[in-house]
């Protein structure tokens, strides 16, 4: 029979073949206690680390608030496509809140961006979260105007001017 040697991946692997440091039963220098599995007795010191990872975190955190706006846009696009297109009260809602809720969030900016003032990034953080609340107001403008709510013809400006004649009408859900 072949040996085979377990090669330890890292201080979490366990060798159950081997009662030594490395498997399963590590006892403690002068007790007879049991370690936990994964235990070192090396020191790590890790006061340098914590700076580096913490400006990193307030850098991914400042990110991840300058893309949010962005991130809602799929889930508005699904909630007017349920929505639908005609003119009632649920679509007239969920319209009303995909234009004044960036709107709101624009206004509001200075306390959104109050912690990241010192970061080095902080114009591209404001023109990112600007730019996604835009696109926001934006499809919520588009929708609008799919929908027929916006006054783009001059016979909804003037009263003189004549309404535009439909050329086709589709009746549906009849059969011959």
């Amino acid at each position: 029979m072949t040996s085979r040697h377990v090669i330890k991946k890292n201080k979490w692997s366990i060798d159950f073949n081997s009662p030594s440091r490395t498997g399963v039963i590590s006892k403690v220098k002068n007790n007879d206690h049991l370690n936990p599995v994964g235990y070192t007795d090396q020191k790590i010191n890790a006061s340098g680390a914590t700076q580096v990872s913490d400006s990193k975190l307030i850098s991914k955190r400042s990110w991840n608030i300058a893309t949010g706006p962005a991130k809602q846009i799929p889930m508005n696009l699904f909630i007017m496509y349920m929505g639908g297109s005609s003119i009632s009260i649920f679509p007239i809602m969920i319209l009303g809140m995909m234009i004044f809720r960036p709107i709101k969030a624009m206004m509001a900016y200075k306390t959104t961006f109050k912690m990241f003032e010192e970061d080095k990034q902080a114009i591209l953080l404001k023109i990112a979260w600007f730019l996604g609340n835009l696109s926001g107001i934006v499809i919520a403008l588009w929708r609008c105007h799919s929908m027929g709510l916006l006054p783009t013809s001059p016979s909804d400006w003037l009263a003189f001017k004549e309404h535009r004649k439909q050329l086709e009408y589709v009746i549906g859900g009849m059969n011959p």
